[in-house]
């Protein structure tokens, strides 16, 4: 998986009960794009992440 800073990233519920998180990307810290990720939710929680099969990538709008 590749990314760029800006990018929105989803993480999406596992369960029926779960909803998708949302956040930014504020900084990739793998070369070329590639994780970890340090990621800013729309919730205000911020974290460093290395996606897994749950993720999306939404590129930003250049």
């Amino acid at each position: 998986m590749q990314a760029s800073q800006g990018d929105r990233i989803i993480i999406h519920g596992r369960t029926v009960e779960s909803s998708d998180r949302h956040g930014e990307i504020l900084e990739v810290r793998g070369p070329d794009g590639t994780p970890p990720y340090f990621v800013r939710f729309d919730d205000g929680h911020e974290t460093i992440m290395y996606p897994g099969g749950d993720f999306t990538v939404e590129r930003r709008a250049t």
